[in-house]
């Protein structure tokens, strides 16, 4: 058996991205690393600095790949991502993503240009993510719901059926795909359920970063059980 071995930064308080990446197949194995806010609130991006070091730490580790899973981070500037992954890349020495990129990725790959969007996130991240995703993917947020919530480590405690009940109101057959942004949310065991119930791809940060972890790595072989973008794996 051949193992494959990829990194994630997290943020300080993120609780949950260690549970949804161990739950693979044993050859594939993620190596994480904690990152201290740059901000004073529960949405700013963390210390490039933070950034810098720890990626390099990943690199030592002979990681294949690094992704940020930090989805807010990405709306705070225009060109977060590109000076973000640039600078993970250089101290790794490996190809990097961020979450948001991530997400704005899948959707094209999946043909869902119409979204709703249920998170944690506040309605002023809300709106930077709008623009975001319309302005980088030409993707239109058509609805969306905030969870209202001001505490990083309470994201993590959340129940994912408040997204299961912002869906069943914001859902319209006009919309293609539903969107739960937030990294330390934990969803990941709900999305083919949702995907059942409301009859469309569901796309959440965890996921749509482990998709486009493995297609850096080259890996194509569906995940069963995390919904459709990872059970179909498209390019993109």
């Amino acid at each position: 058996m051949v193992m494959r071995h990829f990194g994630i930064l997290v943020p300080s308080t993120n609780t949950t991205c260690e549970i949804d990446f161990c739950r693979l197949p044993v050859e594939l194995q993620v190596h994480t690393a904690r990152l201290g806010k740059g901000g004073n609130t529960a949405f700013s991006p963390s210390l490039d600095i933070d950034v810098a070091y720890q990626s390099k730490l990943l690199g030592d580790a002979r990681v294949e790949v690094i992704a940020l899973a930090q989805t807010s981070a990405s709306l705070f500037a225009d060109d977060y991502d590109e000076v973000t992954m640039k600078r993970m890349t250089e101290a790794s020495g490996v190809p990097s993503v961020t979450s948001a990129q991530a997400i704005g990725r899948a959707l094209r790959a999946l043909g869902t240009w119409r979204i709703a969007m249920a998170t944690p996130y506040s309605e002023e991240v809300i709106a930077r993510a709008k623009s975001y995703y319309e302005i980088k993917y030409g993707i239109t947020v058509v609805a969306s719901e905030s969870f209202g919530a001001t505490n990083s480590y309470a994201i993590g405690k959340m129940d994912a059926g408040v997204a299961q009940a912002a869906f069943s109101r914001i859902d319209r057959p006009d919309i293609d795909a539903l969107v739960v942004p937030g990294g330390n949310f934990p969803t990941m065991d709900w999305i083919t359920p949702w995907e059942r119930q409301f009859g469309k791809p569901v796309v959440t940060t965890n996921q749509a970063t482990l998709w486009a972890v493995l297609r850096a790595m080259g890996i194509n072989t569906p995940l069963a059980g995390k919904g459709r973008l990872l059970e179909q794996m498209p390019k993109g």
